[in-house]
């Protein structure tokens, strides 16, 4: 069974290097799975928003992302709170995602100000891919790395060392 990866992100990638890398290991997961971008627009805030302006931006994002998550899917909510695994761990993880019936995984990155509540409490899992800070976009490159990574190690392939 082929699995479906779909990573849902808010915002677009801006930078030609991120384009061209996010390409790069796009083309090298299509040997293990079927991967989906989906881009949504992350809602508008001002330079300098109270609180209040930006919860009400998360649930109004909350409620795009809800638009696309797959029903029955295994849900990974990027978050600086989350768990933090190794990649012989997340490659672990991906596997027994699969060997439960499960056929689509989803990853959600969500916009500078992270992600509604809602979300995260849907997701199975919270994951941070590091205690650093990183873009959204660079965080977009590193995850795909980070599943091509997984997938190598769960086939014994030669690019995890």
């Amino acid at each position: 069974m082929i699995i479906t990866v779909n990573i849902i992100t808010l915002g677009k990638l801006k930078e030609n290097y991120l384009r061209d890398g996010c390409s790069e290991y796009i083309k090298r997961l299509g040997a293990f799975c079927k991967l989906n971008i989906i881009e949504l627009a992350p809602v508008p805030l001002p330079d300098k928003p109270s609180q209040s302006a930006i919860s009400t931006a998360l649930k109004k994002e909350a409620m795009l992302i809800e638009k696309k998550l797959t029903k029955g899917a295994y849900i990974f909510a990027l978050c600086i709170e989350g768990r933090m695994a190794t990649s012989e761990q997340f490659s672990k993880q991906i596997n027994d995602i699969s060997l439960s019936g499960r056929s689509t995984i989803n990853f959600i990155i969500g916009s500078s100000y992270g992600l509604d509540p809602s979300i995260k409490c849907k997701s199975d899992m919270q994951f941070s891919m590091s205690q650093m800070t990183f873009t959204h976009q660079m965080a977009r490159m590193m995850l795909l790395e980070q599943i091509y990574r997984a997938f190598m190690i769960g086939t014994n392939g030669k690019y995890h060392k």
